[in-house]
Formats: structure tokens, sequence, C-alpha cells
């Protein structure tokens, strides 16, 4: 055992490689399952499973992994190798049902795959890759249906003579990063390589499948298995807060899950100067990187107490090392940054925390969250909210073959924020999953800058405390410095007269009217769009009186329409009147008749429960075809910055409610 590392650093090592589990004698094997024996779902199936009966439509478990292969390739081989692999494994023939309530694991005793070609040859070299991206992306973002195997799907690409890339999607309740990068890929590569030089395959014998782990691992819990381990988990996350980020939109009361991907590099220097520091400090690479996405965190949200996700292999039994399956398992690190300490002493410190972490990573994760009694909040995830995780290096293999995790985007996310770390060579691949309904992919680049940037900066100089690594990339620190600092020039520039929000609007939108002004969804409105349609609106709305001094009532629901709605009646030169959708019918009726709105904007399904009597009433969804046929050119007022936008009601505690223009 090397030397540089702790004793508490070799005590789990050792642990790790005698195949050591809180559920499992020295002596004890795993036996194989009685064939006729209903199959449970290991833990960490669990996990998946519930999460995919909660939001079916969401392809929030799938991954996309793209196998990559130059040179000459036999395609009959290549399906013959990839339906042995089938045969070998049964954990990718299996599929999901409720038996009694309860739901199980069924082993399908034969699955194959065709793998047919899908020719690009004749794409122009540039449109290749988009196109093949899209074919991969569609499929990606197609649910994958538990209850019928196989679990996922596959779909091979010629690019060119001899090029391929073979596009899977699966779902992750039957493989993780270890099965894919330690044993799929490998077993294929050895299986096509013995197949094409008519030569046995040397493959290692699989003694004991995923159900039978499955069973395995239910029939040994018992009370008090884990009472060490979850001992630890409480005392370590009693109280332990919500990693609260600031974030560019408020957050939803009920989670969608909706998401995108930002994918990065490290350079080759910025890979060797990490590793380098890891080395000189005796600690791992995966703790360096989490150390420094922690001072990250701990600059974005101003909290000292962060609580960052991770995975372990959860492969500790002999048996699992050349089993396909779902093995992981989720833990909390709770990072300490009070006192602003120096990177070197953070290091440290994560070192000890993952060490720790590592020794009773035995608890399944979904346990520990009903132990610990964690509330529900539908809003956001129990306990963690941002996940950290690194992919084991690739293993050697013939240089014809690789895979890669980084490209394909499933537009779903567990979390928050989970930043993705890939080792290679001499690099390391990174993507930021991120909630769109939270972040704009604006921030999210930003802050894979500033990540960088810190690990540039801790790699120079580890005695600095979090608080003194910069940051800022040197264009971003210049514009913040000097271009937004030129004070001078800005005072002896002549006094303009201040615009409205109106012409603002209509300025930025001949800016840039190509571009993305409003998302929601897969919905999307250009600035060109967006300017037409307010404009139609407006232009429709002077011809029903509104104009300055005039007032305009709301009662909509939060869309992507009601932006050119607000617009409208703000270039017409008339104040908004919005009416919550939340509050009584009787308060909304003292709101309309005490601001007495001469129109009042709504939709089909909400008109009829309003007193409209003696208000011009528009229909949005009736109405539309007459709006639309009204032009898009600017519509002309006399309106003026300091003319009032809106009224709101104030909330009537102290008696009724009250109007307060603004």
């Amino acid at each position: 055992m090397p030397s540089q590392y702790s004793d508490a650093h070799r005590h789990l090592l050792e642990k790790l490689l005698h195949g050591q589990s809180p559920l499992r004698a020295a002596s004890e094997v795993i036996p194989r399952r009685d064939p006729q024996e209903p199959i449970p779902l290991s833990f960490s199936q669990e996990q998946v499973w519930l999460h995919a009966q909660l939001t079916p439509e969401v392809p929030v478990y799938n991954e996309p992994v793209t196998i990559h292969h130059h040179g000459d390739l036999n395609v009959p081989t290549l399906e013959r190798s990839f339906n042995e692999i089938l045969r070998r494994h049964e954990a990718w023939r299996t599929f999901f049902t409720i038996v009694d309530g309860e739901p199980r694991q069924n082993v399908q005793p034969e699955v194959s795959v065709s793998l047919p070609v899908i020719d690009l040859r004749h794409f122009s070299e540039e449109h290749r890759e988009s196109a093949a991206l899209n074919i991969a992306t569609e499929d990606a973002q197609k649910p994958i249906n538990l209850a019928q195997a196989p679990l996922f799907r596959a779909k091979l690409i010629r690019f060119q003579d001899k090029e391929y890339r073979l596009y899977l999607s699966l779902s992750h309740i039957i493989f993780d990063g270890v099965a894919i990068y330690r044993i799929f890929l490998p077993e294929l590569a050895k299986l096509y390589s013995a197949q094409v030089g008519r030569r046995t395959p040397l493959l290692p014998e699989i003694k004991v499948q995923f159900p039978d782990y499955s069973c395995w691992q239910r029939k040994s819990w018992r009370p008090g298995s884990f009472a060490e381990h979850q001992s630890y988990w409480h005392r370590q996350l009693n109280d332990v807060p919500v990693l609260d980020l600031p974030s560019d939109y408020p957050r939803r009361a009920l989670q969608t899950f909706r998401g995108s991907m930002y994918p990065f590099a490290l350079c080759p220097r910025l890979t060797h100067a990490a590793r380098s520091l890891s080395r000189s400090e005796g600690v791992t690479l995966f703790q360096t990187l989490l150390a420094v996405f922690a001072a990250l965190l701990c600059r974005y949200s101003g909290q000292e107490d962060l609580p960052i996700g991770s995975v372990t292999a959860g492969r500790d039994l002999p048996e699992t090392k050349n089993l396909l399956g779902y093995f992981l398992n989720t833990v909390v690190l709770r990072i300490d940054l009070s006192n602003d300490p120096p990177f070197r002493d953070l290091l440290r410190s994560v070192q000890n925390l993952t060490l720790e972490a590592l020794e009773h990573d035995s608890v399944p994760f979904g346990m520990l969250i009903q132990d610990l009694n964690v509330s529900r909040d539908l809003s956001r995830n129990p306990l963690i909210q941002v996940m950290f995780s690194l992919e084991p290096p690739m293993p050697d293999l013939d240089s014809s073959w690789h895979l890669t995790q980084m490209d394909v985007d499933t537009g779903a996310t567990k979390y928050d924020l989970y930043l993705e770390l890939d080792e290679r060579r001499d690099s390391i691949l990174a993507r930021f999953h991120y909630s769109t309904d939270l972040f704009h992919p604006a921030t999210i680049a930003r802050m894979a800058e500033h990540w960088m940037t810190l690990i540039d900066e801790a790699t120079s100089d580890s005695s600095l405390r979090v608080s003194q690594l910069p940051m800022l990339a040197d264009k971003e620190r210049a514009q913040l410095v000097i271009e937004w600092n030129q004070t001078k020039s800005q005072e002896a520039a002549p006094k303009q007269e201040s615009q409205g929000i109106a012409t603002v609007f209509d300025i930025q939108c001949a800016r840039t009217p190509d571009s993305v002004a409003l998302s929601e969804g897969e919905k999307h409105l250009s600035f060109r769009q967006l300017h037409e349609r307010t404009n139609r609106v407006a232009h429709y709305l002077k011809k029903l009186g509104a104009r300055k001094g005039i007032r305009v009532a709301l009662y909509l629901e939060r869309s992507i329409d009601t932006a050119p709605v607000l617009l409208s009646i703000l270039k017409t030169g008339a104040s908004y009147v919005p009416l919550d959708l939340s509050n009584p019918i009787d308060r909304i009726a003292f709101m309309l008749k005490d601001s007495d709105p001469v129109v009042l904007i709504s939709q089909q399904k909400l008109l009829s429960d309003l007193p409209v009597r003696g208000i011009t009433t528009v229909n949005l969804d009736a109405d539309w075809p007459k709006i639309a046929r009204e032009p898009a050119e600017n519509v002309t007022s006399d309106v003026r910055p300091e003319d009032p936008a809106y009224v709101l009601y104030t909330s009537g505690s102290s008696g009724r409610p009250k109007g307060v223009e603004g």
C-alpha cells in the first residue's frame, strides 16, 4: 500500500479490495436464486423505478451513450457480439412489472437486437454531425417503457467509409457508468475482435447475475444491518441546510425536471495542474475537483455549509465486478467552508469527508431519506439539489474503439445542477446538467468559466483562502473593472432624454430580431415575433379605447402569451391592472369597480367566473383571429417614462384594498 496514504485511506482501500459489506459475513457468497421465486428490485433500482412512476413522460433516467468505431466494420459481426453480451448479462434482458402491488424484475429468456445502418455519407461533411446528433437526441428524449424488454434502444450510424457510431439510449435502471466503461465496451470490443479473427474470446465467467444480487441483498437486510452507518449519517446530516443557488427564474411550486446540458472540457494544461496538485497533496483528482466546485458554490450562494450529492460505485463485492447492472448509491457530502479556509485546508477537509462517506456508503439513499424523516418539498429534491461525479478513466482498448457520454441531451435533469466529469488521458470532459426552469444557458456557461478559473488559481497557489481565489476570467475582469467603470466618459456625454420601456423594447428588437426573446417548454418567440405580436395587440387595444390615462385589467394564466399583452398595454400609453387568479371573486370585483378599466383581457376558460358587466372584454382565445389581422408596425402614442405603468392593490389587511400607481 503506497506510503503517502493516511491510515484511514489505507484502511478504506483494504476494505474495498477485500469486498467487505455490512450485509455479508467474510465466508458468505452470493447464491444463485431459485428460478421460481419473484425477483425484487435492488435498493438502488427502487429509487429509479419510483421516480419513473412519478414522471413517466419525462426521460429523467434515460442515459445516452455513444460508441465510436474507426476502421472497417462488419455489421453482422457487431450484431452477434452485442447479442452475446445480452445472452451473458440478465440485467439487459430485464423488464419490470407489478406483482401483488410490488415492483418485480422479470428476465426475458432471450433478447436480440438488429443494427440497421443509417448511412449519412450522402450528407456534406459539415451536416453529418448535426444530422446524427438530431437522430440520437430525438431517440434519447423518448421515454423508455420499463415494462417491456429491452430497456434500451440502439442506432448505428455510418459517417464515412471507415467511421461508425453506435448511439445507445438506456434506462439507468439496468446500467451505471462502471458497467459501460469497464464491462460493456471492453466485452463488445473483445467479442467483435475474436469473432472477426475466428478466435474464442477470453471473457470472465459470470457466476451470479444481477437479479441474484437483488434477491440476496433484500434477503440479507434486517433491522440493525446498517446501524453503525445510519448513526453516522444521522450525525452528519442533522439539520442539513438547503443549498439555494441564485437563479435566473423563480422556483416553480412543482418540479418539472425539464433540463438541458452544457458540455465543455478542461484543457490539457488545467488537467495536468489538477493532477499535479492532487499528487503533491496526497489526494485524489475527484477530491481536488470537488473542493474547487465547493468553492464555486460557496461564492455563488454565500453559504458556508454546503450539501453536495455524489455517487459511489456500490461494487464492493467481488461477484459484482463483472456484472452489468445498476449498483450506484447516492451519498451526501456536507462540506464546511466556515472561517474562509485556505484552499489547501479545504482540500484536506474534503478528503476526510469523502473517505468517511465511502466508509458508510452502504446505507441506500432511499432508506436514508426515510430514516431522517425528510419533509417532502415538491419544488426540489430531498437533501440534495446539486450533484458532482467523476467517471473512471477509460480502460485500455483497441484504438479503433472509444466511448463518449457528453454529446446527446435528453432535455431532462434530476437536479437543479449536476457537474458530471469524464477523465481522459490528456483532458477532462465535463458537462453541466441544469434545470431550465431555474437557469439561463448563459448563466451556466459563465459558471463553467468561473469553475475553470478557480481550478487555475487554486492549483497555482493552494495557500490562498477561498475568498481570495480569483474567479473572473481576464476578459470578464476587464469588463467589470475597466469597461463598466468609465464614469468620466459618461459624465462628458450629452445628457439624453430618458426612454420608456416600450421604446427600449423596440430598440432591442431591432438589434437582435432573430434571437430568442421568450421560451416556455418547446415554445419559443424571437424578438421579431414578439415585436409583431405586441404591436398587433396594441393596435387592437387602441381601437377599444386604450390610451394614456386609461387602465386595462389583466386576468390571465402565466404563459409565453402574457409578455406581449403587457408590452402592448404600455405601448398604448395605458396602465395595466393585474388580477391574481388565486384571489376571491369578491376582491376581484372590487378591484374592477375601483380601477374602472376600459378593457379586461382574459381567456375563454376564465371569463365565465368574472363579474364583467359593463366592461369591454378581450378573449385572447376567441378574439385572436381578429387581433392577428391588425398591422405589425409600431403603435404611435405620446407615452412618457414618467407616466404610470400599472396599478397594484394592497392586501387590504387593515381595511379595503387600495390601488397604488407605479
